[in-house]
């Protein structure tokens, strides 16, 4: 009599970043390549979740440097320092950062919208990914209507509907919304990766890391020291 297979576990998780950040995309490469490495013993449902870190940013954005002096009060020598680290670890997670002194910070509120409308259509990740490498591998402005059409043309996703969505209130009241209820849970800062709406895991984190922490919560490995309860 034969065996049936052995179910393989499941894993829900809410990725709540921001496209104007790098490290959320440094945590997204090291989450997918994770995800890649547990293929066939782990399956994974992934969810994009809004977050903005300078919501009054204008449209045309901020110098990154001035930004960060503004904000944090951090040297010249300081952000040049970030700059390089920024870059370093990027390209361990295999991402081309091109980061100087005129990369600017933009208005991420649009891309938001995009990526919502791609998770309506069904899956979201090729234009989060498109976005990410937009803002900090190719320097595009991620804050301009042509621009985000153009990346969601590239994505092979309808280029009208996106200039349509953009040119108008489409999903800005869903996405500020979840913006709004990600808030009201705690969460200040991004990238936060929310396991099976239980486990908090914080910061862009490397592939071996993900991969650690997925076999620990999908119950492949005896937990060593679990991820903190996630805000309800």
């Amino acid at each position: 009599m034969s065996q049936k297979p052995a179910m393989i576990p499941r894993l829900k998780i809410d990725y709540v970043s921001d496209i104007a950040c790098p490290w959320c995309a440094i945590g997204l490469a090291g989450l997918v390549e994770a995800a890649d490495r547990l293929r066939g013993i782990l399956e994974v449902e992934l969810h994009f979740q809004p977050f903005e870190l300078n919501r009054n940013m204008p449209p045309e954005g901020e110098n990154m440097g001035e930004h960060l002096a503004a904000k944090s009060g951090a040297t010249a020598a300081q952000i040049n320092d970030e700059r390089s680290n920024l870059t370093a670890i990027a390209a361990e997670a295999g991402l081309e950062f091109k980061l100087d002194r005129d990369t600017r910070v933009w208005n991420s509120f649009d891309s938001h919208r995009l990526v919502y409308w791609a998770e309506l259509a069904g899956d979201p990740l090729l234009l989060k990914t498109a976005l990410f490498k937009a803002n900090f591998c190719e320097g595009r402005q991620i804050s301009n209507h042509e621009v985000l059409a153009g990346i969601a043309v590239e994505c092979g996703l309808d280029g009208e509907r996106a200039k349509e969505i953009l040119s108008t209130e489409t999903y800005l009241d869903e996405v500020d919304k979840r913006m709004k209820l990600w808030m009201s849970r705690g969460i200040r800062g991004v990238p936060a990766i929310i396991f099976n709406e239980r486990h908090l895991v914080e910061g862009g984190q490397s592939a071996s890391t993900f991969v650690k922490i997925m076999r620990q919560l999908a119950g492949l490995d005896p937990p060593e020291t679990a991820p903190r309860s996630a805000p309800v």
